[in-house]
C-alpha cells in the first residue's frame, strides 16, 4: 500500500480504537494500588475482561494469557492464584445455551466490589472529617510542630496521604475513622503521633497507635504535653 492508503488505514483505525474497545473506570486506575494489587495483577484482570467483552473468551488459559502479556505460563498461573485467593476473581460454573455443555468463566466481579467499597469508605471517611472541620472553623490553626511546620486542621486524611507519599487503604481509613470516632483522639493529638513516628523512621498505623495508646495511659490529651512527654523520653534514653 502507499503512504496515503497507509495513513487512511492508520486513520481508521485510531477511530476504531477511540469509539470502541475495553473502558476502564478511573477507580480502578487509582484504586489497584491501594487494594494491593500489583501491576501485573492489574494488568492481568483488564486482559481477562478484555478477552471476554471483545473478543468473547470468557475463560482464557494460562497459556493465552501469557501470550499477550508477554510473561511465563507460570507466572500467570501464580497471579491468578493469588487473585483467586485474595478475592480479586472467581470461578463460575455455567452451561453454554448453544451447546449446551458445561463450561466456565472468569468472575471479576469481586475486583469490581473492592474497588467501590474501597471509593465508600473513603468518601465517607472525607465527609467525615469535613464535618469535623466544619465545626472548628473559627480556630485559626493547630499548633501540631514547629511554627514553619503547623498544619490547618483541615483533613486528617489527606495530612497521612502526603506523609505516607500514596492513598489510604480502606483498612487505614477505618482506622483513623476509630480514633476519632471511637477512642475519642482529638486530631491534634493524632497528627503529633504522626509527626512522632516520622520522627523515629517508623511510619506505619500500628506504630502511631502504639504512641496513642501509651499517651492515653499516661493521660496526655494535647500536643504541647506529648512534647513534653516525648522529650522526657529521648532524654533518659541517652
Amino acid at each position: 500500500m502507499n503512504d496515503e492508503i497507509w495513513k487512511a488505514y492508520a486513520h481508521g483505525m485510531g477511530a476504531a480504537m477511540n469509539n470502541g474497545g475495553i473502558y476502564v473506570n478511573s477507580l480502578l486506575l487509582t484504586s489497584y494500588s491501594p487494594l494491593g494489587l500489583s501491576e501485573t495483577s492489574f494488568l492481568l484482570l483488564l486482559h481477562i475482561k478484555a478477552y471476554a467483552e471483545s473478543e468473547q473468551n470468557e475463560f482464557p488459559t494460562p497459556q493465552q494469557l501469557s501470550m499477550r502479556m508477554g510473561r511465563s505460563k507460570q507466572e500467570i498461573e501464580e497471579a491468578l492464584g493469588r487473585l483467586m485467593k485474595d478475592g480479586f476473581l472467581s470461578i463460575d460454573d455455567y452451561v453454554d445455551e448453544i451447546s449446551g455443555r458445561q463450561a466456565e468463566r472468569y468472575n471479576w466481579s469481586g475486583w469490581l466490589r473492592k474497588s467501590a467499597e474501597l471509593f465508600s469508605v473513603m468518601q465517607r471517611s472525607a465527609k467525615k472529617t469535613q464535618r469535623k472541620t466544619d465545626s472548628v472553623n473559627e480556630i485559626n490553626h493547630i499548633n501540631v510542630s514547629d511554627d514553619e511546620e503547623a498544619k490547618p486542621k483541615s483533613n486528617l486524611f489527606s495530612t497521612f496521604e502526603q506523609e505516607f507519599g500514596r492513598l489510604l487503604s480502606p483498612m487505614e481509613c477505618e482506622t483513623i475513622s476509630s480514633w476519632l470516632d471511637q477512642d475519642r483522639y482529638t486530631e491534634e493529638i493524632i497528627l503529633f503521633a504522626l509527626k512522632e513516628s516520622v520522627f523515629a523512621g517508623k511510619l506505619s498505623l500500628r506504630y502511631i497507635d502504639r504512641i496513642l495508646i501509651e499517651w492515653s495511659r499516661n493521660r496526655i490529651t494535647n500536643a504541647e504535653e506529648a512534647r513534653a512527654h516525648s522529650q522526657k523520653f529521648h532524654s533518659g534514653r541517652r
